[in-house]
């Protein structure tokens, strides 16, 4: 089968290329699912430069969401069949004609769902809503997160406004503003300006910033967190800065902040069954009621596997760029 595959760690688009892969087997567990588009994410390049929390064997195939039709199901495997049309996430090698996956990780998709939407509906989205559960965060809060344009920024601005949490949403740039805009997404401030502190506290006038959510790392982390609110969570997402967080002593101590590191792929693998559903439920009913819109900025044959992962396609994507196999 095709596959987009690389037998060492290193740049994507100098270690990637079209491979022949055999066709996976589905374990007594797991369902083989013939791939009708897949995704690609931060983690999975992150993944492919050996600097993400998990390494695959090499030689190894990209890829980790998709959305695609059953085509086998093992032994064990009884809420499952084949026809089906499923979404996987938090799996291995989906930028292939065929993965397989555990039966846990896979969920149908309604017919109400295109296959675009379906193909990014559960990683980034999913990741957003349990980071909300996460910081334990209710109707009437505030949380304000940095990176707000990306993928799982978008989606926790609209997850979170449909739960009635306030977001104050923080990105570079005035174009990014637009991109929020388009999106129907409120309170977007653009740190580039220098007043934009003073437009957090204009937004919330006498309220507090009950969390905080990192994705940049270095003086932003302290940004962020001289904005959180006495006894706010802050959740530490990402580093896109590439440099190591800069938080002040002080507004720790006297904020009486607590600090937690939140790695959505690992809880979503220790997750019940059950609450994902839960979750994944909620996901299908806000983009059927379209309170969650994911846009898609380009689709690539796998062929194209080096041009669909050039850093300047995926530096200024406004959304999801996908693979068909």
């Amino acid at each position: 089968m095709r596959s987009a595959t690389y037998d060492h760690f290193g740049k994507p688009t100098e270690v990637l290329s079209l491979g022949d892969s055999p066709i996976p087997k589905p374990k007594a567990n797991e369902v083989r699912v013939k791939t009708i588009l897949a995704s690609i994410h931060n983690h999975d390049l992150l993944t492919i430069r050996g600097k993400y929390g998990f390494k695959p064997e090499l030689p190894a195939i990209g890829g980790s969401e998709a959305v695609g039709i059953i085509d086998a199901v093992g032994d064990e495997v009884k809420d499952l069949k084949v026809g089906q049309r499923v979404a996987a996430a938090s799996v291995q090698a989906t930028w292939a004609e065929l993965f397989t996956a555990s039966a846990d990780m896979v969920f149908p998709m309604p017919d109400s769902l295109d296959d675009e939407m379906a193909a990014q509906l559960i990683a980034m989205p999913l990741s957003a809503l349990m980071l909300l559960e996460f910081l334990e965060m209710q109707s009437g809060q505030w949380v304000i997160h940095n990176a707000a344009n990306g993928a799982v920024g978008k989606s926790l601005a609209m997850l979170a406004a449909a739960r009635g949490v306030k977001t104050i949403n923080l990105v570079r740039s005035s174009d990014a503003l637009d991109d929020l805009e388009t999106l129907n997404i409120k309170n977007n401030i653009d740190t580039s300006q220098d007043d934009w502190k003073d437009q957090v506290h204009r937004i919330i006038g006498d309220d507090k910033i009950s969390a905080a959510v990192d994705s940049v790392g270095g003086e932003a982390s302290g940004d962020l967190l001289s904005l959180l609110g006495h006894g706010g969570t802050f959740a530490v997402f990402g580093a896109m800065s590439g440099k190591p967080m800069m938080l002040n002593p002080t507004d720790m101590i006297f904020k009486q902040a607590v600090l937690k590191g939140f790695w959505g792929s690992k809880l979503s693998q220790e997750m019940s069954v059950k609450n994902k559903q839960r979750l994944v439920e909620e996901l299908i009913d806000r983009a059927v009621s379209g309170q969650l819109k994911l846009p898609t900025e380009a689709t690539f044959d796998l062929a194209d596997i080096v041009a669909a992962v050039s850093g300047k396609l995926q530096g200024e994507k406004n959304g999801k760029v996908l693979l068909k196999p």
